[in-house]
């Protein structure tokens, strides 16, 4: 019979890789609400201070750790470490990515393979990392993040979106491969947000006017607005939960409506 604690993450273990700020902190800290013990990881001392202090903050006692998800060592070395000082992780977000807004002819191959390595690859590590001792509890939940890219393609975003599809299909697959161990990898796609990297994108003009990507996303999206870190919080305590036990491979986007609606008639 279904209960409400259902949603609660009490005792669980929640690694959020690049949860050192945007939309990792906002769904760490919806985890940490759901009861969660939280670990993170970012690339450099200066940033996982600064999250240390905004997590304090928060109330939230987060244990961060310096680690590159695109090199296995410090993979391995960041889920050891996690085990030995909080516990076997049984919430892992694959969150930590990049995007380089770059048209495909001007785009260098090592520029794609820098997205692609970390938004693809990067999960893909981590994943493996996690895995067996999920394996061996009988349980565990990957979520990964994903994108309207996953689906879409624009101008400037080929690496990306190459990047979120792959990404999308890996979901799949683990749920596809893991699903009979009690492991459940879901994506959550989130659409255009509003956080301190996209707020050049909705800078008013000189003349009073919105940016023309901030009425262009205004005008595609339903609900009229751009989203909001907190948007994702429900999802992500959904999908870490015991309440979404028989939802696999799926990904949920969180986009106000974008992917549903084909536009207003001009």
């Amino acid at each position: 019979m279904f209960n409400m604690n259902s949603f609660s993450l009490e005792g669980k273990i929640a690694l959020v890789t690049g949860g050192a700020y945007g939309i990792g902190f906002a769904m760490a800290e919806a985890l940490a609400k759901a009861g969660a013990k939280i670990a993170f990881n970012c690339r450099s001392e200066s940033n996982l201070k600064k999250a240390l202090a905004d997590y304090n903050a928060k109330g939230i006692e987060a244990h961060g750790y310096i680690a590159d998800v695109t090199k296995e060592d410090d993979v391995t070395k960041l889920v050891s470490d996690i085990k030995n000082e909080l516990g076997v992780i049984d919430i892992l977000v694959n969150n930590a990515g990049i995007i380089k807004r770059i048209p495909m002819l001007e785009m260098t191959a090592d520029d794609f393979r820098q997205v692609v390595d970390i938004d693809l690859n990067g999960p893909f590590i981590m994943a493996k990392a996690v895995l067996p001792d999920m394996i061996a509890k009988g349980h565990g939940k990957i979520i990964n993040v994903c994108s309207m890219m996953s689906e879409l393609g624009r101008e400037t975003v080929s690496a990306y979106a190459a990047a979120k599809g792959g990404l999308k299909m890996l979901t799949r697959n683990i749920c596809s491969e893991f699903g009979e161990h009690n492991i459940q990898c879901n994506g959550i796609g989130p659409g255009y947000i509003a956080t301190t990297q996209t707020a050049p994108l909705r800078e008013k003009q000189a003349d009073g006017s919105r940016h023309p990507f901030d009425q262009f996303i205004i005008a595609k999206t339903p609900a009229a607005r751009w989203g909001k870190p907190e948007d994702l919080m429900g999802p992500t305590v959904f999908l870490a939960s015991d309440a979404s036990n028989f939802v696999n491979g799926h990904i949920l986007y969180v986009d106000g409506g974008i992917l549903a609606y084909i536009g207003k008639q001009p």
